[in-house]
């Protein structure tokens, strides 16, 4: 297969419209681009299926990779593929580490092989510890094998090596009956990381997580868990995303059928899992990952600059070369088939997209999504991965990180698209970080805020959300931290009237979490700890903090005492969340507005059948306010932020229905009491 080259937007138009440009009609300059894309894909997918009949038997790289076991033959099958070295050795504790006493033979098509007896190597077994030694032109060198699945580090020299894995009693899955679309209407997405779920200052496991945190998962009406850092990362601090061991769950949490554990266990309660998938770059380590694997320079990863990462100091993926392409698909396929994922949430989309990685680039025009600075190997390479984990499992779930806005990127192949299902609402974090940081309450635009929560591509479903994990970084702060400060420390005690600023971070986190849920996507997305507020930020153990665990930890507790806002904010969560999963807003269609007042501070708008109204004035409650209700008929109160169960001060009397009354025209109308900084939320009845 041969790497694309640019593709104009010039080419021959001569072709029937694409669904993607019959549903944006701004597209069309582009229809030839879109096509040539759509075309190359197909082509692809039919020299693959001409060689192997689908593109799940082309996904099976990490079965000719690595170490396996043949029953028939009683022993172990090792291969590497390095086509430019000059000789591999097999060594272990097998063989005492003889670097020398195992060499593997060279096959045409450049991977290399050695059959391991167990009569001649007794000690080969489960556990037993081993890596590659690749003789190449950049010299001699001890290296994991591309396709390990299982690394662990030694606690005094900190090395990594491989280990064999195939442990007598293979693991016992219970979740059979187990479908995504049964359980995930609407995905409510809870994105957590294992290692810093648990309260104590260490590392958590995958049976602790799975034991301790997926109950509380549960119990907040949460029904996808989006898991990070799965694949084996030598840094703990870099939060999972400097993967080195695509095919190794992380052994710091614990061994494979934990993990297998911790994925059945929320099939169990009904959660389906996301993992959160690293195939835009690659650690750089050597010793640990695949950087210059066979001494040529450009095994895995392009050569010189092109393979370096500006900005994340890491080794970038030449998704135009076939055995690239199929090592990267096959690693979808394993984490599907091996620990029953239900889809992934494809990190640094953008950064695959085009040759400048989005670093300092500013998306204004469509001329940018379809010029030579798109990467055409890693459309092709999105294509294949969103068509393969379809064929793998229909329902699947696939979100795409990116802030660029490519069209089509959440939309079917078939129609020109990508074939995701999702995207992230990238730039909504981003808004109310900007409000909080830079503008008084009193000078907030509600016309901008309402066009940051419907401003996205119509036809392509978008997670919301106010907060994920990059926002709770070091060096950042929660919109909890945003909002209080130091108060997060001292002013949580629910006891009494809070002081001026603890009530209005108390109700504008509330405010600003509903907002987006209501009318900022298709989904929704928590990241672990903030649905209450979690206070300061989160910095794993390292040097600069005496590899301390303090920041690195999520402090249940709080949530768990009634004595403190954190415990309300939860159940304000916890209500709204179990609002969303009563009335399926999200599948209701995008929100329509029906108020807007920016002297007041009031929106108001509908989705699903519901009527959101919030004041944002910092001071000024509305009696009798009168707005557009859309539609005539009685409506009841679902939700009140301002209750005293959700830290607030009871102001709107409960129960009441409210009934439209027509104006002059016949136009239905509602009044209703606005305190400030509230929000209701109300349901028509008939």
């Amino acid at each position: 297969m041969e790497t694309a080259a640019p593709i104009s937007a010039s080419d021959d138009l001569a072709q029937p419209a694409l669904p993607l440009i019959e549903h944006d009609p701004w597209l069309q300059p582009y229809a030839a681009v879109l096509q040539r894309r759509l075309d190359r894909y197909q082509q692809r997918r039919r020299e693959i299926e001409g060689e192997c009949g689908t593109l799940t038997r082309y996904a099976t790289r990490h079965q000719l990779l690595g170490l396996h076991y043949d029953g028939r033959r009683r022993g172990y099958w090792f291969r590497e593929w390095a086509p430019a070295a000059e000789a591999l050795f097999l060594t272990g504790d097998f063989n005492q580490w003889d670097r020398g006493y195992t060499p593997l033979t060279r096959r045409p098509d450049g991977v290399w092989e050695v059959f391991l007896s167990e009569k001649t190597f007794p000690n080969l077994v489960h556990g037993s510890r081993y890596k590659v030694h690749v003789v190449a032109a950049n010299g001699r060198r001890d290296r994991l094998p591309a396709a390990v699945r299982r690394t662990v580090q030694d606690e005094q020299s900190k090395d990594f090596s491989a280990q064999v894995w195939r442990p007598e009693t293979p693991f016992q899955w219970s979740d059979q009956t187990f479908r995504v679309a049964n359980c995930v209407k609407e995905p409510l997405i809870y994105e957590a990381h294992v290692g810093m779920a648990l309260e104590e200052g260490r590392v958590g496991s995958w049976r602790e997580f799975a034991d301790l945190i997926l109950p509380r998962i549960q119990a907040g009406g949460y029904n996808v868990v989006q898991l990070m850092a799965v694949a084996e990362h030598p840094y703990y601090g870099s939060f999972g995303y400097h993967v080195a061991n695509f095919f190794a769950p992380a052994a710091r949490f614990g061994t494979p059928e934990d993990l297998k554990y911790l994925v059945n266990e929320a099939h169990r309660r009904g959660l389906a899992v996301v993992m959160d998938v690293v195939h835009s770059h690659s650690v750089k380590n050597e010793a640990e990952g695949l950087g210059d694997f066979d001494g040529s320079g450009n095994l895995y990863f392009h050569r010189g600059e092109r393979g370096r990462h500006p900005g994340w100091d890491s080794l970038l993926f030449d998704y135009g070369r076939p055995e690239v392409q199929q090592f990267l698909l096959s690693n979808l396929r394993y984490w599907i088939e091996e620990f029953h994922f239900d889809g992934f949430r494809f990190d640094g989309v953008t950064s695959m997209l085009y040759h400048h990685h989005g670093e300092g680039v500013g998306f204004g025009s469509y001329d940018q999504y379809f010029g030579p600075e798109v990467d055409e190997d890693a459309v092709l390479y999105l294509q294949l991965a969103t068509a393969l984990v379809r064929e793998l499992k229909k329902s699947a779930l696939l979100i795409a990180e990116d802030m660029s806005g490519m069209p089509g990127l959440a939309r079917p192949l078939a129609e020109g698209g990508l074939g995701f299902g999702y995207r992230l609402a990238m730039g909504l974090p981003d808004y109310w970080i900007r409000q909080l940081k830079h503008q008084r309450d009193e000078d907030w635009s509600l016309g901008g805020l309402w066009h940051e929560l419907t401003n996205r591509r119509a036809g392509e479903k978008t997670v919301a959300y106010c907060e994920s994990h990059d926002q709770a970084l070091v060096g950042d702060k929660t919109l909890a931290h945003w909002l209080l400060d130091a108060r997060i420390y001292t002013g949580m005690q629910h006891s009494g009237a809070p002081d001026l600023e603890t009530g209005r971070g108390v109700a504008l986190h509330k405010l600003i979490r509903l907002v987006t849920l209501g009318a900022g996507g298709e989904a929704y997305m928590n990241f672990i700890g903030n649905e209450f507020g979690h206070p300061e930020w989160v910095d794993f153990p390292r040097e600069g903090n005496q590899w301390s665990h303090h920041f690195a930890r999520r402090q249940w507790s709080l949530a768990d005492n009634p004595e403190l806002y954190y415990h309300a904010w939860r159940q304000f969560d916890r209500a709204m969340i179990a609002l969303e999963r009563r009335t399926h807003l999200l599948a209701a269609g995008p929100a329509r507005l029906l108020h807007l007042d920016d002297e007041n501070k009031v929106l108001c708008f509908e989705r699903g059948g519901l009527i959101f109204a919030f004041n944002f004035h910092p001071e000024r409650s509305l009696p009798d306010y009168r707005f557009f209700a859309g539609t005539a008929g009685t409506y009841a109160p679902v939700l009140d932020s301002d209750t005293a169960e959700f830290g607030g001060f009871g102001r709107v009397a409960t129960g009441i229905e409210h009934f439209t009354q027509p104006d002059e025209h016949g136009t239905p109308f509602l009044s209703l009491y606005l305190p400030s900084r509230t929000a209701q939320v109300l349901q028509r009845r008939r």
